[in-house]
């Protein structure tokens, strides 16, 4: 299924922000500071299993259910 991977940045983003620009930005910092290449992802990019298992990770530590 591709686009996996966006779908799954964006649902971490919006759980974080819930409305709110300035968290939104904040959470995406911490996305590409964790190698997460926010703006590289689309709906049809092909799932990568270890992005996958990285973003995951990401998710669990940021208390966000996927």
């Amino acid at each position: 299924m591709a686009g996996k991977i966006k779908f799954m940045i964006d649902k971490i983003i919006t759980s974080k922000a819930k409305g709110n620009p300035t968290i939104a930005t904040c959470t995406r910092t911490k996305l590409i500071l964790k190698g997460i290449a926010v703006d590289k992802y689309t709906e049809n990019s092909p799932d990568d299993v270890t992005v996958l298992n990285k973003i995951t990770k990401i998710a669990q530590e940021l208390d966000v259910t996927l």
